[in-house]
């Protein structure tokens, strides 16, 4: 028999003992490593903020868009259901200003520029990251330092216990409308290599009862076309290499088919829309020091996507619309950080890209976009204070198989940040920043059929931000205590809208954006008598989000769609040594889901209370951890985006097991 099946059948064999106290014969033993809950950076002299996905389990965050709602200053639009589409603005800047990294190398969609967070799984997640302007890390491809905010992914890596050379975890998730996903991982370490293999499916009906008011009438219904099929792999290598260089290769897989779930209009909660996507990418990062003052970065990157839109209806000929796109993206970037002097740091990068669009669409000109991003900045630290500066400058050309190209696209974009530390030894920052970015046009901007614009102009977007960051334990037995306060004023220009004309809508650069907000952040936690630990985390959003497009229209200085004044969420966690109970709270206040700012347009606010209970249960070397989750547990009944119904309360339980 071999060793990993031998120690899988020890673990199992007491398994009818789990619902029992642990006791001494059950457990082997060994060094138990601990570490505190991940605060927010109070060093950083622009805004980031930071989540442990392990601890955002134990409150009952088990998806990706749920886990992003939990930053101060994020949106998630939330389209419904597992199978919705969930993309994240920062700021009220748009999705298309907000970067998304996976393991350090940038996600894309060239087609439409916005990344779909809801394809990535938090089963293999370790942290997440948002940071607002710059990131703290100066070594990172020159993409990254073109966007306005960036949601960083970290994949998490096997763990090897009790001196093993073999990892294995696995875990089965169960919960309402038909919902089951089963997950393994299996984690082998060759001296200073380490393979792993990672694998998900979910499958879910989605057809929840919801109540939605329709004008004066109240409407009981099941969600339709709300289910999904999906599976998803990855394939990991991390190896060392001479010169403390890390080697790190990932491969990826997805696949779904989805029912798309419409408006909940006119009484009529039916859709027939079908979407069929599979996606692929390989990328890898090589870090190491070639000498004692310079650190060098490459990355390398080709991804590969392709979906099928179905819809059925007599409004399209025959009676069936379906369309095929396929893009794909060639990417490689590298990047050098040099410390000539003490306390000043100096960072180059350069990125390169080639991305196409073919599609069955009628008059797709099948393009073809060149991207190149060269980045420079620049870190000085002495004393009390911390300067950040940089620049990048941007050039995009494209060719098309038919009409006219839009114009090459040149830009620089500058950014500088600044942290004072006025109290000495005190963990109190003061810090402020300014940055300008840009978003190009996306295909589906220039390109979308009788929608398309090709002489679109990028938006343009000017960030200022102040803040305060404060950290320190007051008494013994608070273990830590971090606030920060963030204040800031964005202004968005040439904004891309979509606006009717006679026949049909077209994409035109239409809209001026002033937008001034305050994030505030706190989280502490406390070691208690009986080895009872309480962490406790709190996010809040003030945000005034107005239109100065046109002083004669009736929504002027009027709030923007879908931008709540107040928002926030709570998060408590009590861990003892028989039980861990989570608890948390989502709150939105009331919105407007088109641009003048009446009664009738309004969303009106909402609460999300979650409830998780959590127990781990040592079997000689290995353990199992089961998990309960309630969802919505007043079963309010809410929207996000107007028309789409969410889920009321709904249950999902778990057990992991880890060799």
């Amino acid at each position: 028999m071999s060793p990993l099946l031998r120690n899988i059948l020890l673990c199992l064999l007491p398994a009818a003992a789990m619902g029992a106290e642990p006791t001494d014969t059950l457990s082997l033993g060994g060094v138990e490593v601990s570490a505190r809950r991940t605060t927010n950076p109070v060093t950083a002299a622009t805004p980031v903020q930071t989540l442990d996905v392990a601890g955002l389990r134990k409150l009952g965050v088990s998806d990706m868009a749920d886990a992003v709602r939990r930053f101060a200053g994020a949106v998630v639009k939330d389209y419904g259901g597992l199978g919705g589409l969930k993309t994240v603005s920062v700021r009220n800047m748009g999705a298309t200003h907000t970067a998304v990294s996976y393991d350090g190398v940038a996600m894309t969609n060239t087609s439409g520029g916005q990344i779909d967070i809801g394809r990535l799984s938090l089963d293999n997640v370790a942290t997440l990251s948002l940071a607002v302007g710059e990131q703290t890390e100066m070594l990172r491809p020159a993409r990254l330092h073109a966007s306005a905010a960036v949601l960083a992914v970290t994949a998490s890596r096997p763990e090897f216990r009790h001196g093993r050379k073999t990892a294995l975890q696995a875990s089965v998730k169960a919960g309402a409308w038909g919902t089951v996903s089963p997950w393994i991982r299996i984690g082998r370490r060759i001296g200073s290599v380490t393979i792993s293999l990672d694998g998900d499916y979910l499958r879910s009906d989605g057809d929840y009862p919801f109540t939605i008011k329709n004008a004066t009438q109240t409407l009981r219904e099941r969600r339709t076309n709300a289910d999904i099929e999906s599976t998803h792999a990855e394939a990991n290598i991390y190896a060392d290499t001479r010169m403390e260089g890390t080697l790190a290769v990932k491969g990826y897989f997805y696949w779904s088919r989805r029912g798309l779930p419409g408006a909940v209009t006119l009484y009529n909660p039916v859709s027939t829309e079908r979407l069929t996507d599979r996606s692929y990418f390989v990328q890898g990062r090589y870090r190491f020091a070639p000498a004692e003052k310079w650190r060098v970065e490459a990355q390398a990157k080709f991804a590969s996507g392709f979906n099928l839109d179905n819809e059925k209806g007599p409004q399209f000929a025959g009676g069936v619309y379906e369309t095929r796109h396929t893009q794909r993206e060639g990417y490689a970037s590298a990047a050098a950080t040099w410390t000539p002097l003490r306390g000043l740091t100096i960072a180059a990068a350069q990125d390169g890209a080639i991305a196409t669009l073919t599609s069955t669409q009628a008059a797709c000109p099948n393009p073809t976009r060149y991207t190149s991003i060269s980045a420079l900045s620049a870190r000085w630290s002495k004393g009390m204070l911390r300067a950040d500066a940089g620049v990048t400058l941007t050039h995009i050309s494209e060719h098309v198989d038919e009409g006219t190209r839009p114009e090459p696209l040149t830009r620089a974009t500058p950014s500088v940040a600044l942290s004072l530390r006025p109290l000495g030894g005190e963990d109190f920052f003061v810090r402020a920043m300014y940055k300008r970015t840009f978003r190009a046009p996306t295909f589906t901007d220039l390109y979308y059929d009788r929608v398309g614009t090709r002489t679109l102009r990028p938006e343009d977007a000017d960030e200022w931000g102040v803040g305060l960051t404060w950290s320190r334990p007051l008494f013994p037995a608070m273990e830590y205590l971090t606030l920060t306060a963030d204040a800031y004023y964005n202004r968005v220009s040439n904004k891309i809208v979509a606006i009717p004309t006679t026949y049909t809508w077209s994409m035109v650069n239409f809209g001026s954006v002033d937008i001034r907000g305050l994030d505030l952040t706190a989280a502490t936690g406390f070691a208690l008598p009986a080895d009872i630990h309480v962490g406790l985390t709190g996010a809040m959003t003030l945000q005034r989000a107005i239109d100065l497009t046109d002083p004669k229209a009736k929504n002027y200085r009027q709030q923007l769609p879908y931008t709540p004044r107040l928002s926030g969420n709570v998060g408590l966690t009590v861990a003892t040594p028989w039980l861990t109970v989570g608890y948390s709270v989502m709150c939105v206040g009331r919105r407007y889901y088109m641009a003048q700012n009446i009664p009738a347009n309004e969303i009106g606010a909402y609460a999300e209370h979650t409830l998780a209970l959590t127990r781990e249960v040592k079997l000689r070397t290995c353990s199992l951890t089961l998990r309960a989750e309630v969802t919505n547990l007043g079963n309010t009944s809410y929207e996000v985006i107007k028309f789409y119904p969410m889920p009321g309360r709904s249950w999902r339980i778990t057990a992991q097991f880890q060799l």
